[in-house]
């Protein structure tokens, strides 16, 4: 049992199981390359180095050829073998495999390759200064990951099926969020060939 007075255990659910069906035939966004790293392993490694722990990454599409990129991270792997469902299944599968000595969760998708460590731990360190229940990245006008959960939300999370990384349950709580602004560029994800390249550019300008 935690005492009050002990830090918030916070965990990671790093979501990269999708089949990435508008990536073209043959090509895994997860295991494109970025910075000369693997977009699932680029992703791990931020949410071990922000402090998450455990790291429970939720594979699907192509799992052994993704988990083969994880070796040497102390992370934990989970396989989604309906990834092809709603992206709900993949977060339960997630949140299944924390302990009770885990507070909260920070919600996290693998190819929304310019969230930094810094936002991460910005998300941590706002939860450990507030008792609210969940803690809400903000682009703009748009909420969208990574998001913290409380373990009080874990049972609506678990409850709730659909898309996105547990919407509705946002959405029902967002007068107690806390929100945490970033800059709206953050939010590019990488879904096609033509997101990738302009990740690529991005991250490596000449």
């Amino acid at each position: 049992m935690l005492r009050p007075s002990d830090p918030l255990g916070v965990a990671g659910v790093l979501l990269a199981a999708g089949a990435s069906r508008r990536m073209g035939p043959g090509r895994n966004k997860m295991l494109l390359k970025l910075e000369g790293e693997a977009l699932v392993r680029r992703a791990a490694r931020r949410a071990l180095a922000a402090g998450l722990s455990p790291v429970v990454v939720v594979l699907g599409h192509e799992s052994d050829r993704a988990m083969s990129e994880l070796a040497g991270l102390a992370c934990e792997v989970v396989v989604n073998p309906d990834f092809t469902g709603p992206t709900s299944g993949s977060l339960h599968k997630g949140l299944e495999q924390l302990g009770p000595d885990v507070g909260a969760a920070v919600v996290l998708l693998a190819d929304m390759v310019l969230v930094t460590q810094q936002m991460l731990a910005g998300l941590v360190a706002a939860a450990r200064g507030s008792p609210a229940p969940l803690v809400v990245s903000r682009y703009g006008d748009v909420t969208a990951p990574p998001l913290l959960f409380r373990r009080a939300l874990f049972g609506e999370l678990l409850a709730w099926s659909g898309e996105g990384c547990g919407k509705t349950v946002v959405q029902g709580h967002r007068d107690e969020a806390l929100f945490l602004d970033w800059p709206a560029e953050v939010l590019a994800d990488v879904d096609t060939p033509e997101d990738f390249a302009a990740a690529t550019a991005r991250l490596n300008p000449r």
